[in-house]
């Protein structure tokens, strides 16, 4: 297999099961229609998603620090898939919370043990784990187009049709994790990275600044598309337009942050783009017109220029445990911003959307804030494998 192809594999899989978290936000829409749900009732589907995630990826991030499981990627993305299949079927709320939970607890499954994959067959790259975090957005991009075309003329009913991508998604981890098997059964070096001190405080202050990049993410996707609709008194192309705006500008952000941390330090870029994305979110409340599209790109480009740099300055603070700081980063951190998301929806009802979004402007500064105390992991060793350093480049030291 050539040297970017397990990259490649794993960013079309991770786009493949991130497609379903996407698509929680998409359906909330349909499931308001079709069955009346209020603001906050319909954000409660979005919480089922990831309520069991937030506990279950830690888990399994443990879990894979102790045991490789690479054949959780297969199976945890059939999960994923399974369950939002399922979701529309059954006119039950109750049901329906179980299986979009289902979902998440595929999606847990996925992403600590796919994140310490990628670390591995990358050899630490920046650049590659961009692009791995980038197929992920693009899944995140796909979702409402996926759900607007799976929805066309069926509704709720037609969501089974959501599972192919799913069957795509393992078919891509398959090959990946038949090169790991046979280099663990060679013994091969590639499979270890170099070990080094766990630096505790501040993987705890990056995982809160990721809790409150996720908490304004979250409340952007979940309510971006009603809120364009009621601003341009549009109807569902429009707010599905929003959405995906949404999204398509979180796979340029992906990119872009690899690209930079191959110039600048990780923190000072993350930094920087929390300071952007805090007056792109005002754009996006209070600058009239159609311009809204423009500040929603902006947005989600700035909120995901740190994304892929946070997931490596979490392996690389908690060297010793990549599964957990994978887990943490990518899971539970994640997770915990969706509880904000009843919150925002029942002051919403009780007022206005542009009022309970307000407060996300506060999310990216209060980010910044706790960037400007972080420190850039020392990385010792070549950069061929050192943890966060970028192949082809001097290791970065600090």
């Amino acid at each position: 297999m050539r040297k970017n192809t397990p990259i490649a594999l794993l960013a079309v899989g991770h786009a493949c099961v991130d497609v379903y978290q996407g698509a929680v936000a998409a359906l909330v829409p349909y499931f308001i229609a079709e069955r009346s749900y209020s603001l906050a009732v319909a954000s409660g589907i979005v919480l089922a998603a990831s309520l069991l995630s937030s506990v279950a990826q830690p888990v399994f991030g443990a879990l894979t620090d102790r045991w490789a499981m690479p054949w959780l990627l297969p199976v945890s993305t059939l999960l994923g898939g399974v369950g939002i299949a399922l979701s529309g079927l059954s006119g039950s709320y109750p049901l329906t919370l179980v299986f979009v939970a289902l979902s998440g607890v595929g999606v847990a499954a996925y992403h600590p043990e796919s994140a310490r994959v990628a670390r591995i067959v990358s050899r630490g790259s920046h650049r590659a784990m961009g692009w791995f975090s980038t197929g992920g957005t693009i899944g995140f991009a796909l979702a409402p187009l996926m759900v607007a075309a799976g929805m066309s003329g069926g509704g709720l009913r037609r969501t089974p049709l959501f599972v192919l991508p799913a069957l795509a998604g393992a078919a891509m981890c398959l090959p990946v994790v038949r090169v790991l098997q046979e280099r663990r059964a060679a013994a091969d070096p590639r499979l270890t990275l170099p070990p080094g001190r766990d630096d505790i405080p501040s993987f705890v202050r990056l995982s809160v600044a990721v809790v409150f990049r996720s908490i304004a993410f979250i409340g952007l996707s979940t309510f971006i598309s009603l809120y364009v609709r009621q601003r341009l008194d549009g109807g569902m192309a429009v707010g599905t337009a929003a959405l995906f705006v949404l999204y398509l500008g979180s796979t340029v952000g992906s990119v872009l942050g690899g690209s930079l941390a191959s110039r600048w330090d990780r923190v000072v870029v993350a930094r920087w783009s929390y300071l952007v994305t805090a007056a792109a979110i005002a754009g996006v409340l209070w600058v009239p017109g159609p311009a809204v599209f423009l500040f929603v790109a902006l947005t989600s480009a700035g909120l995901y220029v740190p994304f892929s740099l946070q997931v490596t300055l979490g392996q690389d603070y908690l060297p010793s445990r990549v599964g957990t700081a994978g887990g943490i980063t990518l899971g539970l951190t994640v997770s915990i911003g969706d509880l904000a998301g009843p919150a925002i929806g029942a002051l919403a009802d009780a007022t206005s959307l542009r009022t309970a979004l307000a407060p996300l402007v506060l999310m990216p500064l209060l980010g910044w804030l706790l960037f400007r105390s972080l420190p850039e992991p020392r990385v010792d060793g070549p950069a061929s494998t050192a943890p966060g350093a970028d192949a082809g480049s001097p290791a970065k030291t600090r």
